[in-house]
């Protein structure tokens, strides 16, 4: 069989986006990422990360192929050796600005939020937001891609995911704790036979759908 030069791709984010960033001299480099954009009820949650390259916790991945104890344990990892900013928006901003717009509303929140003030921010997906605080450059599959995003993807993860046994508390029909606030089948038999909570996405299809 023909031997043939083929690239190696890596299946887990590297350093190197910022490393490159770092040899133009923009030293300071944020990850952004979001959790929560899918759901249909509880707010979605940016996280902007600047990591210490000389601190880098081991195992950073994308939030979505890690499993919840390793989540959190890397999460630890990282609010002691990274600057970590968050910014939650709720669903009345959910439903005045759309997902969309939501999620680039909170993801500049995020990068207000942290102590340090980055150079640039690499953000995950196709958008980098108006109103950014330094230079942006999007990172489609970012989380996939650089450490400093797969970190964002776990503290916004894990600190959404946090959020949702509260949900729970004031509306155990609905059992948030559980689907996070996710269209599963159980959930939306709750919301036909209980109707939306003030926690629902209003704007969202299903949540309006099921209104009385």
């Amino acid at each position: 069989m023909a031997k043939t030069d083929s690239p190696i791709v890596s299946d887990v984010p590297s350093y190197a986006l910022e490393a490159a960033a770092r040899a133009r001299g923009l030293n300071c480099v944020a990850g952004i990422d979001e959790a929560g954009r899918g759901p249909l009820a509880g707010p979605v949650v940016a996280a902007a990360v600047v990591l210490d390259p000389n601190r880098i916790p081991e195992g950073l991945n994308d939030s979505k192929k890690m499993t919840e104890a390793r989540r959190r344990a890397v999460f630890t990892e990282i609010l002691a050796s990274a600057a970590v900013g968050l910014c939650a928006a709720p669903v009345e901003v959910i439903d005045r600005l759309n997902i969309r717009g939501a999620t680039l509303w909170a993801m500049c929140g995020a990068l207000e939020a942290l102590a340090v003030r980055p150079d640039l921010a690499l953000v995950d997906g196709r958008d980098v937001p108006e109103g950014l605080s330094c230079a942006g450059e999007p990172v489609i599959g970012g989380d996939g891609k650089s450490l400093s995003i797969a970190a964002a993807s776990i503290v916004a993860k894990v600190v959404r995911d946090s959020m949702c046994p509260t949900m729970d508390r004031g509306h155990p029909h609905f059992d948030f704790a559980q689907h996070k606030g996710y269209g599963t089948a159980a959930h939306l038999e709750a919301l036909i036979a209980h109707g939306p909570t003030e926690l629902h996405r209003q704007s969202f299809a299903p949540v309006m759908a099921a209104r009385r």
